[in-house]
């Protein structure tokens, strides 16, 4: 194991005890593997980047990614391809901020807290519960890219 995930280890560790519940390892690898992204990850690369001597099914996987959500250890973010993206709140800011989007390979990262959301006005009896902000564009890597490609596409 690399010195950096021996200290996402450790931080997800610490982070588990904080909440009260059982220490699982799934639970701490799960949390181990957001810790160490650099970016919000689909439940098939939390999958590709857990050590296959953990033994741990594609169902008990989401139901971990599902369970640090619900503990606020994770953050949840909806793709356009209607996949989601998981971020330990560690990365993910706390409170209103964007997502950025990548038009080309779906990469969402969390952008820096937004001061203050878009002013909408609901219909009598409703209420909002949080306000979601897209940017979406091309990632540092996609740039190039499509530079070089001399492509053009986007909706019209």
């Amino acid at each position: 194991m690399t010195a950096v995930k021996t200290d996402a280890s450790d931080i997800a560790e610490a982070s588990l005890r904080r909440t009260g519940a059982r220490m699982t390892r799934p639970r701490i690898a799960v949390l181990a593997v957001l810790l160490a992204a650099e970016r919000a990850l689909t439940h098939t690369e939390v999958e590709s980047r857990l050590p296959a001597s953990l033994g741990v099914n594609r169902v008990t996987i989401y139901r971990v990614l599902e369970w640090l959500t619900e503990q606020g250890l994770a953050h949840k973010i909806a793709g356009d391809d209607r996949v989601w993206r998981f971020n330990a709140a560690e990365h993910a800011h706390r409170g209103p901020h964007a997502h950025f989007q990548c038009s080309d390979c779906g990469q969402v990262l969390c952008l820096d807290p937004v001061t203050s959301g878009p002013a909408v006005k609901l219909p009598a009896g409703y209420r909002q519960q949080r306000v979601e902000l897209t940017v979406k564009g091309l990632c540092a890597d996609c740039v190039p890219v499509r530079r070089k490609a001399g492509s053009h596409r986007h909706p019209h």
